[in-house]
């Protein structure tokens, strides 16, 4: 048998790439009503049997069948049967021995993914699915992580017992605390809250979790097993491969008619194990090998999917496309996107926005990788520090934002700027503006949050960090972080429950901790519905303040004034929806305002942070200023409270003053540059006065 470098050295030779590359998009099963067909790409087969089987598990096969030969590594056999509900693997000879193997490209299963199965797509579409379509976008996308087994698993959820932690759960529009009637919970909740886009951790088939256990086995999901079938310990009968589909469905239909749009969490930068079905087709090509032979780990979970392979490129794309072609899916966040390629994450890009219209599906991951990892070919890794190679609609999570305010999420006890950290005030105006002085080009690149799944929750991050507080001064923190984050430029995302100040018991990383520990406690957001509510009043007055939500490559030229002194930050916003124009009056490139006229109830906001445990003074320049928010009322802004000339900032806390409209300057502001509003002490950029003129977008 030959090594891992061996078959590296194969793959990447001209022979291979000029013989064995297909380009065709049918690889797979295609199961009709006019007959069923089976390709699989299998280059260095001596032959390939497919074996077809009456059960998802267990047995022997009914038929066992030689596939034909074909050009450029495939082996295919048809019928004029259709196979619906039919399952197979493969018997594969290679090297003189012979291996089994379940379809790398399969779209449904059996129990535990061990088996494939031939499906006729059309026979697992809900009733009204043909007129499924995602709500109209909004101008500002908010973004609310949630996980399947999750969300409805506690009784507090007021669910049916037999959908709790299931996809069928999200079509019970009105449940409600304990099934009491008074106190919404689920998507009622989620509508109320105010988010756009609901993002589900991994929902396709991951091998952490035993479909046949109880229903108490718990993962995250973050271990692919079959990338293009969903996850059937959240279906109601994981045993029937068109079962989970069909309810995967019914899930996102539900989802689309409460208004929201979703968004898949995919993991192809590693799979389960090394054993898995790419590596029984094809030993090592769609897996990262060192030049002296070491296997790849970038991802700290085994192993590294190799990207920059034409093949597995190809296998990538197609399964986004896939995705949002049968499943309606709105947009995709990858994890370890830092380790697959530049080019790659381009082309993903460009073939959504081909498909549906320029930045209609979101895609956005994690710019980095867990160590090193053997990318080949002079690819270029979707890393941080490669941002300004990735187009202007593909986002990162922005952990440096993050960090700088609230510590550092890899060191649990160091602090950030809100609970004690000292020095973080450049940190904190460089995320205001999107980190635009760093390589960011716009605030489209950017995700703006503080907490996910990963590391710990806000709250207990805060207990952790601030042992010596109490719950009151702790609630008061956590509204401070959420008016921080939802005040910078950039598109947000909030973990489920970070809103109701969710804890794991202190628990840093709960991939496999019970449900207990991770479930959805509704009755906590009932009990702290105080700070729910000031949530729901911060994502209700951030969606009416165009200078934060404008994604565009200048809309850190609307930062200015910035003031910053220990324990403290202010600045202030233009907050009209007007075009920026050079000085020397050339029209510039028009922000990206989602084509639609913001509204403009306040031309000028001034923001101001203050992380001391003393009041600090604020003082306003000119009349008609207003009261938004502060560290208790986030609904300020529907009071119309006057604020006077001269006023103060409560401790720890976030105060945002908006100023009216015909009372702000018309015509000319003074602003700064991005690279300015994110400056250092080392690195002063010159200021400039920028005339903003009046045009309607």
């Amino acid at each position: 048998m030959k090594t891992a470098l061996e078959w590296k050295k194969y793959y990447s030779s001209l022979g291979f790439r000029d013989n064995y590359i297909y380009d065709g998009n049918d690889l797979g099963v295609s199961c009709t009503v006019g007959g069923t067909s089976f390709k699989l790409w299998s280059p260095s087969a001596d032959s390939v049997t497919l074996n077809l089987f009456q059960e998802g598990g267990g047995g022997s096969p009914y038929q066992e069948i030689p596939m034909e030969r074909e050009a450029r590594g495939v082996w295919s056999w048809k019928t004029e049967e259709c196979l619906h509900g039919v399952y197979y693997d493969f018997a594969i000879e290679m090297e003189g021995k012979t291996v089994r193997s379940a379809d790398p490209y399969a779209k449904a299963c059996g129990i535990n993914g061990r088996r494939s199965m031939a499906v006729d797509l059309s026979r697992t579409d809900p009733e009204g699915w043909e007129s499924d379509r995602a709500p109209e976008r909004q101008e500002e996308q908010i973004i609310y992580e949630l996980h399947v087994k999750e969300f409805s698993w506690d009784a507090s959820g007021g669910f049916p017992e037999a959908y709790r932690g299931k996809y069928k759960a999200f079509t019970c529009g009105d449940t409600t605390l304990y099934g009491d009637g008074v106190h919404p919970t689920g998507l009622n909740y989620l509508k109320d809250l105010g988010i756009t886009h609901v993002q589900i951790m991994p929902a396709y088939d991951y091998g952490s979790v035993d479909e046949a256990g109880k229903d108490t086995e718990f993962n995250w999901g973050y271990d692919p097993v079959n990338y293009n079938v969903p996850e059937g310990s959240y279906s109601t009968d994981p045993a029937r491969g068109e079962v989970r589909i069909r309810e995967m469905k019914e899930m996102i239909q539900a989802l689309h008619a409460r208004g929201f749009r979703v968004i898949m969490d995919v993991v192809y930068n590693h799979t389960y194990s090394l054993d898995s079905w790419f590596q029984r087709t094809a030993p090592w090509y769609f897996y990262r090998v060192f030049d002296d032979g070491r296997i790849s780990n970038g991802s700290a979970c085994g192993n590294d999917v190799a990207s920059e392979r034409e093949m597995c490129g190809k296998y990538i794309l197609e399964s986004v496309l896939y995705w949002t072609e049968e499943y309606h899916v709105d947009g995709f966040r990858f994890d370890l996107m830092g380790l697959l390629d530049v080019d790659l994450m381009n082309r993903i890009r460009r073939e959504l926005d081909a498909r549906y219209g320029r930045g209609e599906k979101m895609l956005f991951g994690e710019p980095w990788a867990a160590a090193e990892t053997a990318m080949e070919g002079g690819a270029v890794p979707a890393l941080k520090k490669n941002i300004r190679l990735l187009d202007e609609k593909i986002g990162m999570f922005c952990d440096d934002t993050r960090d700088a305010v609230k510590g550092s999420a890899l060191k649990v006890r160091k602090p950030g700027f809100i609970n004690g950290a000292e020095d973080k005030e450049d940190d904190i105006i460089r995320g205001v503006a999107a980190w635009r002085a760093a390589g960011v080009k716009a605030p489209s690149q950017i995700i703006t949050y503080v907490s996910a799944h990963d590391n710990q929750t806000l709250w207990d991050k805060l207990a952790e960090t601030m042992p010596q507080a109490d719950e009151k001064e702790r609630m008061r923190l956590n509204r401070m972080a959420a008016a921080l984050y939802m005040t910078c430029q950039g598109s947000l995302f909030l973990l489920s429950g970070e809103e109701f100040a969710r804890t794991k018991d202190g628990l840093e990383d709960s991939y496999n901790a019970p449900i207990a520990i991770n479930r959805l406690d509704w009755e906590q957001a009932w009990k702290n519905r105080d700070l729910v509510d000031y949530y729901r009043g911060l994502l209700a007055l951030r969606r009416q303040l165009p200078g934060l939500c404008d994604k565009s490559a200048r809309a850190a030229e609307r930062i200015s004034h910035v003031q910053k002194e220990k324990g403290a930050v202010s600045f202030v916003i233009d907050n009209r929806p007007w075009v920026p124009v050079c000085q020397k009056g050339e029209t510039g490139d028009a922000p990206e305002l989602e084509g639609k006229a913001h509204k403009n109830r306040w031309q000028t906001l001034k923001i101001v942070y203050n992380s001391s445990r003393e009041e600090r003074p604020v003082t306003l320049d000119g009349e008609g200023w207003k009261v938004l928010c502060d560290g208790q009322d986030s609904w300020l802004w529907k009071t119309d409270r006057p604020a006077q000339g001269k006023m103060c900032i409560a401790p720890q806390s976030v105060l945002i003053l908006g100023q009216d409209g015909n009372t702000a300057e018309a015509e000319t502001i003074e602003t700064t540059e991005a690279t300015e509003a994110a400056g250092t002490a080392e690195h002063q950029h010159r200021r400039e006065e920028t005339t903003w003129r009046k045009k309607a977008v």
